[in-house]
């Protein structure tokens, strides 16, 4: 158990919902004089009204210090250890209103509780053993999350499949400790107690759990992360529409007029749970217009750090190459630039645009923005190009974050390099020592072993009332 699992003597409070206006507001208390605290707060219009009952939805009115009432409420208590937090909790919810949540909040100070700082919530649910780190993690995960997929990896946490499977690694290493440690203490049956083969296959299969593990991670990462797909090519190819046509909304303006796009516009895009930030770039051509040159430029740039270019051409007229267009596709490559011919309704020009773009490596699909032809495989084909390195998360894996990930590539370097002292006929006692930093390192994960430091660093993330 951490050090920083100190049981925390005072009470905090804090709006639990989001910033700005909103049908409902929840104020949380969390801490020994919650109950306290709340029975100053809370007026209940029953006769013989004696004080909020444990797991039960009381409504009445909440009472400022000096007397006004703020609003009327319901009030749920739930007493420790069996609440979030492992302590006395009560939660208020009011008209969602910010003067109102504000006036909750100022009476709970009132009364004696003090502001809740980011995360302090789920941070007591994890010193009061409610939550290992990582299921604590994963509470910010799915707050944050962006899409089903990440909802989905999130909610796999939380229910304590990274837990379980960090646990499950750390009493593989303890079977292996053992064994060090009996040919430690019995040198005479050496070849009996520490078999080296048998003894490194051990090794080798929790090496082949962390790498699964890993890979999970990798595969994990663009729907946690999102990424950039960006629309370039020449002016009037039909990008804006085409930008359109996938948001399913007229968010960039049409015309042809040349260079009508002179900045970038980004859209946030769902494909299947992989979350894409959709951006549009301003034309490419030569032109004198400082604005549109500014704007060119900052599309390149922008272009240039996408995981995957969309090279939009007019199908209906004979393909053109632009030099910066060409430019850019050099500077992604292949796999990182799928070509799109637009304008598929209409009369295809000769030669076909998308066997140009074939010629130069590049493979394409032909769209209409207008009757919205191929853009469902559009969409099937930038879902599984951004995908190629990894493919989807699996759901029996859990997927860990970044700072599990650390713990896990820690654990294996260490056994790596285990399997390179028994190679050499290192001596017990040393590779006792690298099985003790691997357990270490695994036991990170789930907080066990963790400095303030660390739990200050996770908990940080969080938003104040979670």
């Amino acid at each position: 158990m951490s050090a920083g699992r100190e049981t925390p003597a005072d009470t905090i409070a804090a709006v639990a919902t989001p910033p700005g206006r909103g049908g409902v507001g929840i104020v949380r208390l969390s801490g020994p004089q919650s109950r306290l605290v709340a029975s100053r707060l809370f007026l209940s219009p029953r006769p013989g009204f004696s004080g909020l009952r444990p797991y039960i939805l009381h409504h009445g009115s909440l009472r400022a210090p000096s007397g006004r009432i703020i609003d009327e409420a319901m009030a749920a208590y739930m007493p420790g250890p069996g609440s979030y937090t492992g302590e006395d909790t009560v939660e208020f919810f009011c008209h969602g209103s910010p003067a109102v949540l504000r006036a909750v909040l100022a009476a709970a100070f009132t009364y004696g509780a003090r502001p809740a700082g980011p995360g302090e919530f789920t941070r007591r649910a994890y010193v009061n053993g409610r939550l290992d780190l990582s299921q604590a993690e994963a509470v910010a995960e799915l707050v944050a999350a962006r899409g089903d997929a990440q909802a989905d990896m999130a909610l796999a946490r939380l229910s304590g499949g990274m837990g379980q499977a960090a646990r499950e690694l750390g009493l593989a290493l303890d079977d292996l400790r053992a064994s060090v440690c009996l040919a430690v203490d019995f040198p005479d049956d050496e070849v009996e107690c520490l078999p080296k083969k048998s003894f490194g296959a051990g090794v080798s299969a929790v090496i082949d759990r962390v790498e699964t593990l890993l890979a999970a991670h990798r595969r994990a990462r663009p729907f946690r992360e999102g990424a950039r797909v960006a629309l370039f090519g020449p002016v009037n190819a039909g990008k804006s529409s085409l930008f359109n046509a996938l948001l399913g909304t007229d968010r960039a303006l049409v015309a042809e007029v040349p260079g009508t796009t002179r900045d970038y516009l980004e859209e946030e895009l769902d494909l299947d749970g992989l979350p894409v930030r959709l951006t549009d770039t301003a034309g490419l051509r030569q032109t004198p217009d400082a604005v549109e040159q500014a704007g060119k430029a900052r599309g390149l740039a922008l272009a240039g750090t996408a995981a995957l270019g969309l090279y939009v051409v007019d199908g209906s007229v004979p393909f053109a190459p632009d030099a910066e267009a060409e430019e850019l596709v050099g500077a992604l490559g292949p796999d990182r630039v799928l070509g799109v011919v637009a304008k598929a309704d209409l009369p295809a020009a000769t030669p076909a645009p998308g066997d140009i773009l074939a010629i130069r490596g590049l493979e394409s699909v032909a769209v209409s923005a207008r009757t919205g032809q191929g853009l469902p495989g559009l969409l099937t084909a930038v879902r599984a190009r951004l995908l190629r390195d990894t493919g989807p998360p699996e759901p029996e894996t859990p997927a860990p974050s970044d700072r599990e990930a650390a713990c896990l590539v820690a654990a294996r370097d260490e056994l790596l390099a285990l399997l390179g002292d028994i190679r050499d006929d290192l001596p017990y006692d040393l590779l006792g020592v690298r099985l003790e930093a691997a357990s270490l390192a695994l036991a990170d994960i789930t907080g066990e072993t963790s400095a303030d430091d660390v739990l200050n660093a996770v908990f940080s993330k969080f938003c104040i009332g979670k």
